[in-house]
C-alpha cells in the first residue's frame, strides 16, 4: 500500500501536503470549526445534563435565584 502525501492537520482538519516546501498555517475560523466538529459529541453531552439539570427542582432554583439577582442589579 502506498501512503498518502496528503494527510489532515491536526489542527484545523485541511488536507496538507506533507512534501510542500511551505509550511502549513492554519485558518482561524477553519480551526474553530474543526474543534467545534472534533468536540461535538461532548458539547451535545453536557447541553443535554445541562438541560436536565435545568428542568430538576435543584436548577429550576438555581435559575430563580439567577433571574432575581439580575433584576435587583438593575
Amino acid at each position: 500500500m502506498f501512503p498518502s502525501r496528503f494527510m489532515p492537520c491536526e489542527e484545523c482538519g485541511a488536507s496538507v501536503d506533507r512534501y510542500a516546501s511551505a509550511p502549513h498555517l492554519c485558518d482561524a475560523q477553519r480551526r474553530v470549526n474543526y474543534q467545534m466538529f472534533v468536540f461535538r459529541d461532548g458539547i451535545e453531552r453536557f447541553e443535554d445534563a445541562f438541560a436536565e439539570y435545568v428542568r430538576s427542582p435543584v436548577g429550576r432554583f438555581e435559575a430563580f435565584l439567577a433571574m432575581r439577582r439580575v433584576r435587583h442589579q438593575r
